[in-house]
C-alpha cells in the first residue's frame, strides 16, 4: 500500500469513526443509536487493520479483526438484546427512545464541535513533535473520548449512558492506537474483556430495572428514591 493511498483511507476511517460519535448525539431512537455504535465499531476495526498492513505488523492486524468481532458484533447483539421491548405497550415503546436529554440536540452537536475544536487545540504540540498521517488523526480519538464523556452526562436512558460509556472507551482505544502505532495484543484482548464484562453486568441491571420500576429513565429512578 503506497503512502498516499494509506494517509487516505486512514483519514476516511478516522472521519467516519468522528461521524459516527456525532451521529449518537443526534439520533434519539436507542435502536439507530446502536446500529450507530456497530458503525463506529467497524470503523475503529479498519483503522488498526490499516496501521497495521501499512506496518506490516500481523499482531495489529488481528487486533483490528477482534475489535470489529466484539464492538461491531457481539457488544451491539447485547444491547439489541437489553432494549427489547413490547411495543404494544406505549409505556415501552417511549422506553425505545431518549425523550428527554438534559440537553437538546442543536446544542449537542454545537458543544461536539466545540469538543472537536479543543481536541486538535489540545494535541496539537503531540502531533507537532512527530507529524505522520497517524499522529495527525490523534484529535480525532481525543474527540471521541469527550464526546463519550458528554452522552454518558447527559443522557438519561440507562442504555443511552452504556453507549457513551462504550464511545468513550473507543475514544481511548483509538487515541492508543493512534499515539502509539497499536498496542499489543494482550493488553487490547484485556481491556475488551473488560468490557464485555461491564456490558453484561449493565444489561442486567438494565432488565432488572425495567422489570422493577417499568422504567430505565435514571431521574424517574431518583424520584421514586426520594
Amino acid at each position: 500500500m503506497n503512502g498516499d493511498l494509506y494517509t487516505e483511507l486512514l483519514d476516511l476511517a478516522c472521519g467516519a469513526f468522528l461521524l459516527a460519535a456525532v451521529l449518537v448525539l443526534w439520533r434519539r431512537e436507542l435502536a439507530a443509536i446502536v446500529r450507530v455504535f456497530a458503525l463506529q465499531g467497524v470503523t475503529l476495526a479498519a483503522l488498526a487493520v490499516l496501521l497495521g498492513g501499512h506496518e506490516q505488523r500481523w499482531d495489529l492486524v488481528g487486533v483490528g479483526v477482534g475489535i470489529g468481532l466484539l464492538r461491531a458484533g457481539l457488544l451491539p447483539h447485547l444491547m439489541r438484546r437489553a432494549l427489547t421491548v413490547h411495543t404494544a405497550d406505549r409505556a415501552h415503546r417511549e422506553e425505545a427512545r431518549e425523550t428527554q436529554p438534559l440537553v437538546n440536540v442543536a446544542a449537542s452537536l454545537l458543544t461536539a464541535a466545540l469538543l472537536t475544536l479543543l481536541a486538535y487545540a489540545v494535541a496539537h504540540p503531540l502531533t507537532a513533535l512527530h507529524p505522520t498521517p497517524a499522529t495527525r488523526a490523534l484529535p480525532v480519538g481525543l474527540a471521541v473520548v469527550l464526546i463519550g464523556f458528554f452522552v454518558l452526562v447527559t443522557r438519561r436512558r440507562a442504555l443511552a449512558q452504556v453507549v457513551g460509556f462504550l464511545l468513550l472507551d473507543n475514544g481511548i482505544t483509538a487515541t492508543a492506537l493512534l499515539a502509539t502505532s497499536g498496542v499489543p495484543l494482550i493488553v487490547e484482548l484485556g481491556v475488551s474483556f473488560d468490557v464485555l464484562l461491564a456490558v453484561l453486568v449493565l444489561q442486567i441491571l438494565t432488565t432488572r430495572m425495567r422489570e422493577a420500576f417499568g422504567s430505565t429513565d435514571l431521574d424517574d429512578l431518583r424520584e421514586l428514591h426520594d
